[in-house]
């Protein structure tokens, strides 16, 4: 079954036109990662909140 997620975020990197990511979140507590181009329509990555941090450690840590 496929989660709704809600409360979508762009990134605030994202300049006018560019692309970019949003972030929103299931009611289950998955972190929902989706490009903003696709408005809505594409594919989403689901992370748990232990991936979602692992991820963002590691992007942080280069």
């Amino acid at each position: 079954m496929m989660k709704k997620f809600t409360n979508w975020r762009v990134s605030s990197y994202t300049e006018a036109g560019g692309s970019c990511v949003e972030v929103g979140r299931s009611s289950a507590g998955t972190i929902g990662v989706r490009d903003s181009t696709m408005e809505g329509k594409g594919s989403t990555l689901e992370f748990t909140r232990t991936e979602w941090t692992a991820l963002l450690n590691s992007i942080q840590s280069g």
